[in-house]
Formats: structure tokens, sequence, C-alpha cells
């Protein structure tokens, strides 16, 4: 009798737990939804470019955002890679704000990141000349939430894996001195140079979509450089992660297949210690093979889980902005002058005059930026992203305090900050060290990012164990 009475009362306390979903860190079975769209301006636009006022005279390849959508039932997310050069915050808000109408994820759970090709349309302001293309950022909204809506609406259950390994596409190219300043790129064979300033980081992350019956549904693979191989070109290419992502589709099918770059302010394509002759579309290739390769050896040893844990924290810091001597204000007021007097000044002899001037105007009256900060779960997987040209260095920090498995630290998502240099690179001055208006943030910005984000992958890990 006294069994039975036991047999009972466990039976209600189960049927109770699944009525009532009294077992919450317990995941339910993921459910995977994913979408691609074009979104290549129409050739004759304006193309980014810090040093060049180009326009796009033909299309290379098309750019693409490509979304892929996840939920437990708990925490939908939204996921974009965007061939874009960045966005800025302004204009990302907009665009998650009609997404989530569309979709019905929350906001702040649509991450929309930018793989940074400087073959792509103009949506930064950083050349004198070359306006930004704000009839390209109005027509791209209405694209996402088309892409977004297609991905959450095909939503089915599926399984997720994922692995770690190395892909080198990057290496520090901030060069020092012996007289103590350091610039960016620079003959590494000169008599007076005296080393790098930085590391670099080789880690490739994948994480790869499949429906239940193990057909690919997306992948989305994470390293770290500058895609800048037809850098004012004059022509509109999503660079080395198109290449990477036709050899991946000629494998799996034709997926979405998405990029997210990496803590790359002073990291570029080519090694600083080892100069080469290559021209771009061997680098191209060469590159697009290395990420396609690793990226599909990862696929073939990955294990795969039907429930996995989500969780996502978001934090928007408050920096403070660094802004120019008022000599430096005058000296570039004066260049720029001449500018308009029909003088010929190219190259860095434009760039920081500009960038100088832009920052006092955009920011002299109220010297503050926000940083959205995020961190994601997915299973043993953790990304932090943030919207900054991060250093490298940094990246290696948060990395190295996280409690997972696998971490990849995310550059240029939710919005555009410029870069973000170490103590080092702000001492060291040059370009990405001095202030202009997209190296603006305070000297201890990076660091608050690596502490904001240690915290925030730990409790998350705490809470979904």
């Amino acid at each position: 009798m006294r069994l039975l009475f036991i047999s009972t009362i466990l039976v209600i306390i189960f049927s109770f737990s699944l009525a009532y979903g009294a077992d919450d860190t317990n995941p339910t079975e993921i459910h995977i939804g994913a979408a691609t769209a074009i979104i290549t301006p129409p050739v004759g636009s304006w193309q980014q470019g810090a040093g060049a006022a180009k326009k796009g005279e033909y299309i290379r390849d098309e750019l693409e955002a490509n979304v892929l959508y996840l939920s437990d039932g708990k925490t939908p997310l939204l996921i974009f890679s965007c061939d874009l050069v960045g966005l800025n915050l302004s204009d990302v808000i907009p665009i998650r704000e009609a997404i989530s109408e569309a979709t019905e994820v929350p906001p702040r759970q649509v991450l929309i990141t930018c793989t940074h090709t400087h073959s792509g349309p103009s949506l930064l302001k950083t050349n004198y000349h070359m306006p930004v293309d704000q009839a390209y950022i109005d027509a791209l909204g209405p694209k996402l939430v088309k892409v977004a809506r297609d991905a959450v609406e095909n939503a089915r259950p599926g399984k997720l894996g994922w692995g770690t390994g190395e892909a080198q596409i990057g290496y520090n190219r901030r060069v020092c001195w012996e007289d103590g300043t350091h610039s960016m790129h620079g003959n590494t064979q000169r008599n007076d140079f005296a080393g790098l300033e930085g590391p670099d980081d080789p880690a490739h992350l994948a994480l790869f979509a499949v429906d239940r019956t193990d057909k690919p549904v997306a992948v989305l693979y994470h390293n770290t450089s500058h895609p800048t191989n037809f850098y004012a070109a004059g022509l509109f290419s999503a660079d080395y992660p198109d290449e990477a992502r036709k050899i991946i589709r000629a494998k799996l099918g034709d997926i979405p297949v998405l990029y997210l770059n990496g803590a790359q302010g002073d990291i570029s394509m080519n090694d600083m210690m080892k100069p080469s002759k290559e021209d771009r579309e061997t680098r191209l290739k060469r590159l697009g093979q290395l990420l396609a390769e690793e990226t599909l050896r990862l696929y073939g040893e990955a294990t795969f889980h039907d429930k996995v844990p989500l969780g996502h924290e978001v934090e928007d810091l408050k920096i403070a902005v660094r802004l120019p001597e008022p000599e430096a204000v005058a000296a570039a007021r004066e260049v720029l002058a001449r500018v308009d007097a029909g003088e010929n000044i190219t190259g860095m002899n434009l760039i920081l005059p500009f960038g100088t001037v832009h920052l006092q105007e955009t920011y002299g009256e109220n010297p503050v930026d926000t940083l959205p900060v995020h961190a994601l779960r997915i299973g043993d997987v953790a990304f932090v992203t943030q919207p900054c040209e991060l250093y490298c260095q940094f990246g290696l920090d948060i990395k190295r305090r996280s409690p997972a498995g696998h971490t990849a630290v995310v550059g240029l998502a939710d919005g555009y900050c410029g870069y973000c240099p170490t103590i080092a690179g702000v001492l060291g001055g040059g370009y990405s060290g001095q202030p202009i208006s997209w190296t603006r943030l305070e000297p201890f910005a990076g660091y608050r990012i690596v502490e904001a984000a240690g915290p925030m992958l730990n409790r998350l890990w705490q809470e979904t164990e």
C-alpha cells in the first residue's frame, strides 16, 4: 500500500513538472531557420574607402545578407552576417525594431553584424569627398526585414554541431619603430624596425545547423582579418568570404553561410614579417580556400545535438570620446580649406585632417558614445559581440576569461564605433592610434569591453547549466 502511495505521488509530481515547466534548465528541441538575400548596391554607387573616393563600376560578386534563426522555446535569436563595411548604431536601431515587429523576436536579440568588406557601398563617413549612401541604407532595412521573416517562418526542429580549429588569414599590422612611434603597416626590413605591436589570432570556429535528417541548413564560421583585397578598386565584392561560401556551398548545397569577423582592428591579410607580391585575386582565392577547408573539416568531425541551451545578455556601455586638441583641429581645418581651394591633397594627408574635424563636429558638444556588448550562449559555444574594430589582444583576453568550451569575439556588430586600440596603440599613435572620427574612444574602452564580457558569459553559463 505504501509503495502504491509513493508511486502515485511521483506520477503527480512528474505530471506537474511537464505541465508547468518546473525544470526550466532542461532545453527543449532546437528550432532552426535560415535565409539569404542579395544586397548588392546598383552599379555606379559610391564604394566604401577612406583613402579614395570611387564608385563601383561593376559587380565582381554579389553582396549577401545571410541570417540564422535559433530558438529553444525561451530564447529566440536572429544573427545576421552582412557583406558590408559596417553600420552606424543610428541606422541599426530602426532596422532591428522593424525586424522585431515582423518576427516577434525581441529587438535586442536581433544581432546585425558586418563582415567589413571595403568593396561594398559607402556607409561610414570616412572620406571628405565621398557621401554616405543614404538611399542604400533606406533600401537595406526592408530587405533585412524580409530575409528575417523568411528565416523565422521556415524554422523547423533541427540539430546543431560545432568545433574549433585554426586557419591563419590575419597578421598583426601595427609596426613599431626605434623612436617609439608606431605605424599601420610598414617595411619591417628597415634598420629602425623594433617589432610588431601586438598578437594575431588564427583561431577558427564553426557552427553547423542541420535538419532532423542531417541535411545541412546553414553554416556559421568565425575568423579574424580585414577583407580589403579590393580596397578602393572601383568594384563591388564580398571579398574572401564570398570565395569561402562558394566552396562550402559546392559541398553542402545552396545554403546560407554566415561569416562573423573577429577582433581585427590591428589585423590584416598581409604578413608584415614576410612581404609578398601576391596579387589580389590569388590572395582572395587562397584565403577563401583556407577558410572553407577548415570549416568543412570541422563539419566532418562535428557531433550534433537536438537539445541546445541558448542564452543572451546585452549591456550598453557608455564610453567617453577622446576629442582632438584645439591646435590639431585648427591645423586640420586649414588643410581642408586648401582642399576646398583646389589643392590636390590625398591619402593620409587628407584622411587624418578630415577625421580630426569630423570628430570635433560630431562629438564636440557631447563626447560620449554607446557600445552595445552582447554575450550569447549556443550550446557549448560563446559569442561576445561588440561594435568596434577591436584590437586583437582584447579578443584573446575575453577568450581567456570565458567559461565556454569554444569562444568567438565578434566585431562590427550592432553598430560601428571605430577602432578600439590598446594603450600601446594609443601611445604609439599613427592611424588607428591618434584621435580621429573612427578612432574616438577613450583609452580604456577596450578594457571595459573585456571587463563587461567576462561576467556576462559566466552568468549565462551558471543560468543555463
